[in-house]
C-alpha cells in the first residue's frame, strides 16, 4: 500500500494560492487519469489500488494528523509515503524530490514529522519562489498569494511533471 499526500489549506479562498501547490498537484493528476475524489478520516481521499491519495482538511500546519491516521490504520511502510508540498527557497517550477529530509521550516512538514515520529519519509517538492513578491509580501502573505499569470501560464506543465514524479513513486 502506498500513500501520496497533497499538502494544501482547505476552502476555497486559497485556492490557487502557492500554499496549495500539493492540492492542485493532485488535483491536476486526478483529472489526467480520471479519478474522482472521496472522503476518509475527515481527508479529501481516493483508493486506487494499491494506492491511497490524501489532501488532509486539517489546515496546512496541522497536516500530519491525517497522515498518521492513514500510515496506522493501513501500515502504511515510512518508503511508501510521498508527501508533496511547496518550497518557497525553490526556484519557480523547479521539482526536488528526497527519500528522507528535514522539514527545512515547512509547517506541514514540521506536523507530519511529529505525528510520525519520523522525518524518514519520501517528500516531492514543488518551487513556488519569486524572490521579488516575497521581499514585497513578506513570507506569510507570499504563501498565501495566489500565482501570477505568468506563473499560472507554466503550471500545466510543471505540474504534469510532478504527475511524471507520481507516477514513478507508485510503480517503483
Amino acid at each position: 500500500m502506498k500513500l501520496i499526500v497533497g499538502l494544501g489549506n482547505p476552502g476555497s479562498r486559497y485556492n490557487f494560492t502557492r500554499h496549495n501547490s500539493g492540492f492542485l498537484a493532485l488535483d491536476f493528476y486526478f483529472k489526467t487519469h480520471d479519478l474522482k475524489w472521496g472522503e476518509k478520516f475527515g481527508a479529501v481521499a481516493c483508493r486506487e489500488g494499491d494506492v491511497w491519495f490524501v489532501k488532509p482538511q486539517d489546515f496546512y500546519n496541522d497536516s500530519g494528523r491525517a497522515v498518521a491516521e492513514f500510515v496506522r490504520y493501513y501500515k502504511i511502510a515510512l518508503k511508501d509515503i510521498l508527501v508533496i508540498c511547496d518550497n518557497f527557497d525553490l526556484e519557480f517550477g523547479k521539482i526536488r524530490y528526497r527519500s528522507t529530509g528535514l522539514a527545512g521550516g515547512n509547517n506541514g512538514l514540521k506536523s507530519i514529522d511529529e505525528h510520525l515520529k519520523t522525518a524518514d519519509y519520501p517528500r516531492l517538492r514543488i518551487g513556488t519562489g519569486n524572490d521579488t513578491l516575497r521581499r514585497k509580501l513578506g513570507d506569510v502573505e507570499f504563501v498565501l498569494s495566489r500565482f501570477t499569470d505568468e506563473e499560472k501560464a507554466k503550471l500545466p506543465e510543471i505540474l504534469g511533471e510532478v504527475g511524471t514524479k507520481i507516477d514513478e513513486f507508485i510503480n517503483e
